[in-house]
């Protein structure tokens, strides 16, 4: 597996003279405010103090293909292809049942999500608990159908054999997988019915809830018209810190190098992985456990990468089932080895082609920026000198980096939108 090594390369390090993306302007108003903060703030104090002082509604407004709505009665397999088609992680659910004058709440159900979706999977591998009265009897029998054809159970790294290539056009082509509806995976929502901001609410804010509460996108409502009227994601926060280049504020702590700002946050030992010869589906089976967003395929050594599996790419396992028909078992390898030859063949950019993007410890946060930016990443693993696995670093890694969550900070800012049972989602 081919990697790719991270380079200082000087387009990266040189500075924009004149920003002018709306992103850019976002980054001119901390700088404004940096310029008049006292002096006796330290670096930290004063970019808490920049992005509490700038409304989320100056954030640039997400382009037309990332704010995309799911009616409830949608199909799960309709979807799986709005969100691959869109290149997108989620979308809001809305309740086709709402009345028009519903208020943001009432309107929406929750999000629906890959992450969800990978759960929803996961239930359709395992036997049905006889203690799931949610199940009828209909549905068990549905369930039990398809997964004794596909000859799955509950998966371990020894059942590697067991994850039979026909199990996924089994399950596709099933009018079980044609008739579930989003609502129907409702239980695999992480918030009921979402987390929200509204226009006034302060950037430090939203980088907190992007960071320290594990939230890849934030909309953001209009009260008045009960609608989303912005969609903010980590991605999109990386790429306005990509923009800042240049800048003063930017360049101060943008400058330093991984190891000054404790990243990675775990040792090698504390990597989550899966091996290359488990089933693909025990890498998604770790991810929700673990509640994490990705996760590194290793060689049978356990400190090399071969290659990584996000939670994304379950939509693969549904959109295109064909392309594992002639494997006797879907092995994390070759689960990489079948999406890597459908997406060449389809002339489709993935991050599943280009391979492993690594880095080093001694390599600045700003030049990780500007490659997950460029690469449209969401994770960078760190190697050693021997290309080893030394740690992994995310969107949220660094976003957490760039600002800190004061004593008290949200208040009653949770009340009234409950997170589900952790048990049903990722």
């Amino acid at each position: 597996m081919a990697s790719i090594q991270l380079e200082r390369a000087d387009s990266i390090s040189r500075q924009q003279e004149s920003p002018r993306s709306p992103e850019a302007h976002v980054g001119m108003k901390v700088e404004d405010l940096w310029d008049v903060l006292e002096p006796q703030l330290s670096p930290t104090e004063k970019l808490n103090a920049c992005f509490e002082s700038i409304n989320v509604s100056a954030f640039p407004p997400a382009p037309s293909s990332q704010v995309i709505e799911i009616k409830s009665d949608t199909s799960l397999a309709e979807a799986v292809q709005i969100l691959a088609q869109n290149r997108i992680l989620s979308a809001p659910v809305v309740d086709v049942d709402a009345p028009e004058d519903a208020t943001w709440m009432d309107r929406y159900i929750g999000i629906v999500e890959f992450a969800g979706i990978a759960v929803w999977i996961l239930h359709q591998s395992e036997p049905p608990s006889p203690r799931s009265p949610s199940y009828g009897k209909a549905i068990d029998a549905a369930i039990n159908g398809i997964t004794n054809a596909a000859g799955l159970g509950n998966l371990g790294p020894e059942d590697a054999a067991m994850t039979s290539g026909n199990f996924f056009e089994a399950l596709t082509t099933s009018d079980f997988y044609k008739n579930t509806k989003v609502r129907d995976i409702s239980g695999s929502f992480r918030w009921a019915p979402f987390l929200a901001l509204q226009r006034s609410n302060s950037f430090l804010t939203m980088l907190l809830l992007l960071s320290n509460y594990k939230m890849k996108s934030v909309p953001v409502v209009d009260l008045g018209e009960g609608t989303i009227d912005n969609i903010i994601t980590q991605s999109s926060v990386i790429h306005m810190l990509a923009e800042c280049s240049g800048l003063q504020w930017f360049e101060s702590w943008g400058t330093k190098k991984l190891s000054e700002i404790g990243l990675p946050t775990m040792s090698p030992n504390q990597i989550i992985k899966v091996y290359e010869d488990e089933p693909v589906l025990q890498a998604f089976k770790v991810m929700r456990r673990k509640r994490i967003g990705g996760i590194p395929v290793v060689d049978s050594g356990g400190r090399k990468a071969v290659g990584n599996i996000s939670i994304r790419d379950v939509q693969f396992l549904l959109t295109a089932p064909e392309i594992y028909h002639d494997y006797r078992s879907i092995t994390a390898k070759n689960f990489l080895t079948a999406v890597r030859d459908y997406l060449e063949k389809h002339h489709e950019d993935s991050p599943l082609i280009s391979g492993m993007v690594t880095c080093k410890r001694d390599h600045t946060i700003k030049e990780l920026i500007q490659l997950l930016d460029t690469k449209k990443i969401h994770r960078i693993y760190v190697v050693d000198d021997n290309g080893n696995l030394e740690g992994v670093i995310t969107l949220r890694d660094i976003i957490s980096r760039l600002v800190h969550e004061p004593r008290g900070y949200f208040g009653d800012f949770f009340d009234g939108v409950l997170p589900l049972p952790a048990n049903s989602r990722v």
